[in-house]
């Protein structure tokens, strides 16, 4: 029989259950961090972006040491159901974002650009997996929501400059 602390801890980093989707836990896992980032827009989009980064950092230095924790209970390397990592990538991807400009776009097209390089991993994202424990787990996630933040700001440049270019 498992303790709270462990029923808190599997909570925590399956998403409240998001991790255990039959398919796709991953992206059904990213839908966390969905949340997060419309919660952030609606109530701190001043301090939007500083909501997402300081909450990337804190679910980071928390998720990453229960990454020990998450591989002995699933019996696996990067076990499909922590997917606190995908929380933690999707905020990076869209603290850039102007939380009261398009949201709704901004928010779809970087959630499906973070999926895009998390699946695909390029370089150093694959390697970063080599690392053991929970930074291993995680650090190819960031790195996933780096490249797809930095897609998501040249896909809003280029709009922005459509949008422009229609209006003159």
């Amino acid at each position: 029989m498992s303790s709270a602390k462990d029923r808190l801890i599997e909570a925590y980093l399956t998403c409240f259950g998001l991790g255990y989707a039959p398919i796709a836990s991953g992206t059904f896992g990213t839908l966390g961090g969905v949340a997060l980032a419309i919660v952030f827009a609606l109530y701190l989009p001043a301090h939007y972006m500083l909501a997402c980064l300081v909450a990337a950092v804190v679910l980071t230095l928390i998720g990453a040491p229960l990454g020990k924790w998450a591989e002995e209970k699933w019996q696996r390397k990067d076990p499909g159901q922590y997917v606190l990592d995908e929380v933690i990538g999707f905020l990076v991807t869209v603290a850039f974002i102007d939380p009261e400009h398009n949201l709704t776009i901004h928010l779809a097209v970087g959630f499906l650009l973070f999926r895009f390089f998390d699946i695909f991993k390029p370089p150093p994202a694959r390697q970063l997996e080599k690392v053991s424990g929970g930074w291993g787990i995680i650090l190819d996630d960031v790195v996933a929501g780096i490249y797809a933040a930095i897609a998501l700001c040249i896909y809003t440049c280029l709009l922005y400059t459509s949008d422009a270019a229609d209006d003159s």
